[in-house]
């Protein structure tokens, strides 16, 4: 007799109906289908912006599940555990989800598909966060990739499977099993009020991304080679927020990427490689998960970075007042909007970790508790590209001028004006709206005086080289 129990749909970072195989397979099976989302302890260790917005996500999710006939059941405690339960309470016989590719997750994943498998409950885990796995892409040696740009020459050409449609229905169970209540999970506490500054800037949703792909593929493409780099301009895809929640696939865009570049659009080759950066990420994490908490290249590891969180220069990095105007309006932006201009992001790493002499690690963190696009591998190798102690990272003799960056991609002062306000003017709009959104512990007003700079451009870059030059690479 054909199986007719239900099929459990364990909901991670993939809150999309379309492009999701898990979902497809449960779907094709035509039984019943349970989407489970699991508060764990992976879930609690977020930071404040990146749970308050997977509180979001989820919220929206479950609303599309509800349009489809279905529901989104919500269960905290240990994922084994929880996952047991609900098989109980269901008779389930399998249980599907999206792959996951951070150490934490790969040991959680794998000690559950071994224990319902031993349980004899179909343990199935798909492919969708990525469009390479990592163990795919190997060196004609048969070794994991260490530089991008042979990475991107050995899958620029590979086939992306085309992305699926939302099924039209998911089956539902005859009784759904008892789900908690998002708001008593209260993902967004750690937020404080800078959730009601921050919430304007979030498009949230499936339909969000999909509008944003086509919005970018249909006006900003073209021009991307040079638009993504100015931060004043909305040059970019935006699409980062809405690919750390799966809200849609890298294969949507990646096919979006494919068509724009067939009809002659000059950036659209460049938007691809960035997606394939993204896949670089993940494709060290995979194979070096020390990544995500040492220097990747273990020569740095005797370098006299200063690891003390206390000190005043990186409070004042924190807060977006360390007088150097591209470095504090690039932090009062992670503030108010929960994202950061990729230009900035290289600036305000560079400057911590080369002008201040401050760990990576530092700014990572800050960066996990403050991005609602916060993204395990793209965060850890992103600040270790600019610290140079990562894979593929700029020299360590580059050391970015703040001032210099900031006459070549803010010409007329746009970007600052917008987030430190005009020179001698009452700070309004984006910039006034950064003091709504901090602590009030921090003692900000905004009529305080703009502060001289902690280390001045040229005095931290002399600083840095002496460092490196008096250490062995």
């Amino acid at each position: 007799m054909a199986d007719t129990s239900p099929i459990i749909l364990w909901i991670r970072r993939d809150l999309r109906l379309s492009d999701h195989a898990a979902l497809d397979a449960a779907v094709s099976t035509g039984r019943p289908v349970v989407p489970v989302f699991v508060r764990d302890g992976l879930v609690d260790a977020l930071g404040a912006a990146p749970k308050w917005r997977l509180g979001l996500g989820l919220d929206y999710f479950a609303q599309a599940l509800k349009d489809k006939g279905s529901r989104l059941i919500l269960r905290s405690g240990d994922a084994l555990e929880v996952l047991q339960a609900v098989i109980k309470d269901t008779g389930a016989s399998a249980v599907y989800w999206m792959r996951a590719y951070d150490p934490d997750s790969v040991d959680r994943d794998t000690k559950i598909k071994e224990t319902l498998k031993d349980q004899d409950v179909a343990a199935q885990s798909f492919a969708g966060h990525l469009m390479f796995e990592p163990w795919t892409v190997e060196t004609k040696a048969g070794g994991f990739y260490k530089v991008y740009t042979p990475f991107w020459n050995m899958v620029k050409s590979r086939d992306v499977a085309a992305p699926k449609s939302a099924p039209s229905e998911i089956a539902a169970p005859d009784s759904w099993p008892e789900s908690e209540a998002l708001d008593d999970w209260a993902l967004g506490a750690a937020m404080q009020r800078g959730a009601d500054v921050v919430r304007p800037f979030v498009q949230l949703g499936e339909g969000a991304a999909q509008a944003r792909l086509g919005a970018f593929m249909g006006s900003k493409v073209a021009d991307y080679d040079t638009t993504r780099d100015l931060p004043a301009v909305d040059g970019t895809s935006n699409l980062s927020e809405n690919l750390a929640l799966g809200e849609i696939s890298p294969q949507q865009c990646w096919h979006a990427g494919l068509r724009a570049r067939e009809e002659g659009k000059a950036g659209a080759e460049t938007f691809l490689k960035e997606l394939v950066w993204r896949e670089f990420a993940y494709h060290l994490m995979w194979h070096t998960p020390r990544i995500l908490s040492d220097n990747w290249r273990e020569d740095w590891d005797a370098f006299p970075w200063n690891e003390d969180e206390r000190k005043a220069e990186v409070k004042a990095w924190k807060q977006g007042r360390t007088g150097i105007r591209f470095v504090d309006a690039a932090m009062r932006e992670l503030y108010v909007t929960g994202r950061m201009h990729n230009r900035g992001r290289m600036i305000v790493a560079s400057y911590l970790t080369k002008h201040l002499m401050c760990h990576w690690k530092i700014g990572m963190r800050w960066f996990e508790d403050c991005l609602i696009d916060w993204d395990p591998a793209s965060n850890a190798m992103g600040w270790q590209w600019s610290a140079g102690s990562g894979p593929d990272a700029t020299p360590y003799f580059r050391v970015f001028n703040p001032v210099t960056q900031l006459d070549r991609f803010d010409k007329d002062r746009a970007y600052v004006h917008r987030w430190l306000g005009e020179p001698g003017a009452k700070l309004s709009g984006d910039a006034a709206r950064y003091f709504e959104a901090i602590p009030k512990s921090w003692n900000m007003a905004p009529d305080d005086p703009y502060p001289e700079p902690v280390v001045a451009a040229d005095e931290g870059r002399e600083r840095a080289l002496a460092a490196y030059e008096n250490r062995d690479f």
